[in-house]
């Protein structure tokens, strides 16, 4: 058998980093996940992640880990080590004191605090570093953090559950249960790595969900309901249980206006309401209220209906990626993900692209990049 290369043992090392990152999935918000690997004499002699928000950071983790002196150790690290005083001191000082002395990285850190100063203050100690190891694996598991830091913006990723026909519900609106358990618990497991869930008044009204983490490990994420005409009501499921899962509101000012008592209702049951100027057809745009979802710490925003709401994402191009699943049934007449499209052409459809496929059972699970939007 041929020994491994050290680009593939620097593969192999960066590929760890990704497993041990993720393990901080739905903790560390809104900082990115990281994970580090100490590696002498190709031994792994120390590891570590990023477990909590404003906690150690992964190269102290796996720094303090090791079982023997790092001095003449490689740290292999999927993001760049930042090198600023934040919640905790910077790690590129840490690294450096450790005498560690070669550091292979995914990518550089798109913070624009850090982007690139950090592997600047390594390689002036006389540290050698190395860049771009799996950098798009690297970025794909930062995505969320990546459009966070630089634009302010969170991440959005549409979540449809249709038949094999394109239909999310019956005709009168019913959509329990579309798909089978084992794609359900996959959902959860999504709604527990994502720091909030966004559904429109129509899926409250017809669905009643609760839109918590039920059939996976992790916590809640926070709800967002679009209710622009303040439709909902305060008895709903998800209005309920503040403590553990909070759930803001989002509607227009002159439902504000027209519905006072209403808002009170909401507000003394612990529901924080947002209020936004409609359009002229009374719906609330939605670039509007992705910058105030970005300022309250959001990177990621799963949006798991209805129709309408999947349509206006897509329409108004603020949709990042989309995660279909489709069941085995064939329902004919019903109401369609995306039924409020309409584009006059075949060269207006919303384009995708980088798409995967696995299956849960019988249904098919597709997930994709949302290349263009031009359906209008």
């Amino acid at each position: 058998m041929n020994e491994m290369t050290s680009h593939d043992l620097q593969q192999l090392y960066m590929t760890r980093c990704f497993l041990l990152a993720r393990k901080g999935a739905g903790n560390v918000s809104p900082n990115p996940m990281v994970g580090a690997v100490v590696v002498k004499r190709n031994r792994i002699i120390g590891e570590g992640y990023h477990r909590t928000f404003g906690g150690p950071h992964a190269e102290v983790h796996a720094i303090r880990s090791c079982s023997e002196s790092p001095k003449g150790a490689t740290l292999y690290v999927n993001l760049e080590p930042c090198c600023h005083e934040g919640k905790t001191p910077p790690c590129t000082d840490l690294i450096i004191r450790s005498g560690i002395t070669a550091v292979v990285i995914g990518m550089k850190d798109p913070n624009p605090l850090v982007s690139g100063k950090g592997i600047r203050a390594l390689r002036k100690a006389g540290i050698g570093v190395i860049t771009g190891v799996l950098a798009l694996e690297a970025g794909r598991l930062n995505e969320a953090f990546a459009k966070h830091v630089t634009t302010g913006l969170p991440f959005v990723t549409l979540k449809v559950a249709q038949t094999f026909d394109g239909k999310i519900a019956d005709l009168s609106g019913n959509s329990k249960w579309i798909t089978n358990e084992e794609s359900r618990r996959y959902v959860h497991r999504l709604r527990a790595i994502s720091d909030a869930v966004f559904v429109g008044a129509g899926t409250v009204l017809a669905d009643n969900p609760e839109l918590t983490v039920r059939s996976a490990k992790g916590r809640s994420p926070l709800r967002i309901v679009l209710d622009s005409h303040l439709s909902t009501s305060p008895r709903s499921k998800l209005f309920g249980r503040q403590r553990a899962t909070k759930t803001i509101l989002f509607c227009s000012h002159r439902a504000l206006r027209r519905e006072p008592k209403k808002a009170g209702r909401f507000l003394s049951i612990g529901i924080d309401i947002y209020a936004f100027s409609a359009d002229r057809s009374g719906m609330i745009p939605l670039r509007d209220i992705l910058p105030v979802i970005g300022s309250l710490g959001i990177t990621s925003l799963m949006v798991e209906g209805g129709a309408m709401t999947f349509s206006s994402f897509l329409r108004e191009r603020v949709a990042d990626k989309i995660v279909l699943f489709a069941a085995p049934r064939i329902l004919g007449r019903g109401i369609e993900a995306f039924s409020g499209l309409a584009p006059r052409n075949l060269g207006r459809e919303t384009r995708l692209s980088d798409v995967s496929v696995r299956t849960f059972g019988n249904d098919i699970c597709i997930e994709a990049y949302v290349q263009s939007s031009s359906a209008g």
